[in-house]
């Protein structure tokens, strides 16, 4: 593979990536509320969750999503429910301060906020339907294929990770500057409340479209 096939593909999904969604939405709501620990548990399973995504679409999952109107919308109105659900999860969340937030944090299970962020992730359409679509246009018919489809699954998972890593580090830091509970309980409603409205626009959008 030259260089000439592989940078337009990452500099594309590097773009695609970065437009906030509800993956990144869900990964700044946990770390402004959890911390730089959590932040880098919901990058994990962000990662994990592009790579399951990008496998399944090598894998055929992607074109059958495609040729399968009803398996798409069933996929679609999944995914919007759990971010609704993640959503007023969100927006329910006690705000507490000092020796209380420690313990606050420490029952908050790293696994949960893990799996959460998996699930957003690996459930949202996008990235099946970006490379399902879009691959094909940057492979070299000379080129054994799967060596490049393997290549362009690493760069949009590492792509995708740094993504997350660094909003969640920025998360993180402006946690620490926000003390008030008066100031965090704004900040996990306004978040929960975007991944309520990201939720009802998946689900409206689909509906509109069927």
């Amino acid at each position: 593979m030259t260089l000439a096939h592989w940078l337009p593909f990452a500099i594309a999904s590097a773009i695609l990536v970065a437009i906030p969604g509800p993956t990144v939405l869900l990964v700044v709501s946990y770390a402004l509320g959890h911390g730089r620990r959590y932040a880098l548990a919901t990058t994990a399973g962000v990662a994990l969750g592009d790579l399951t995504s990008m496998t399944a679409s090598m894998l055929g999952l992607g074109v059958i999503l495609a040729a399968s109107a009803t398996l798409f919308t069933a996929l679609k109105w999944v995914g919007a429910a759990y971010l609704i659900y993640l959503g007023v999860k969100l927006w329910r969340a006690p705000v507490v301060s000092g020796d209380a937030a420690l313990a606050t944090r420490a029952e908050t299970r790293t696994s949960r906020i893990f799996g959460h962020a998996y699930a957003v992730t690996a459930l949202n359409p996008k990235s099946i339907v970006f490379f399902v679509a879009f691959v094909p246009q940057f492979i070299d018919t000379q080129v054994a294929t799967w060596s490049q489809i393997a290549v362009f699954e690493a760069t949009f998972v590492a792509l995708g990770t740094i993504n997350a890593l660094g909003y969640a580090l920025l998360a993180s830091a402006a946690r620490r500057a926000i003390r008030r509970p008066g100031v965090q309980l704004a900040v996990n409603r306004t978040g929960g409340s975007l991944l309520i409205g990201a939720g009802v626009l998946a689900a409206a959008w689909r509906k509109a479209c069927a």
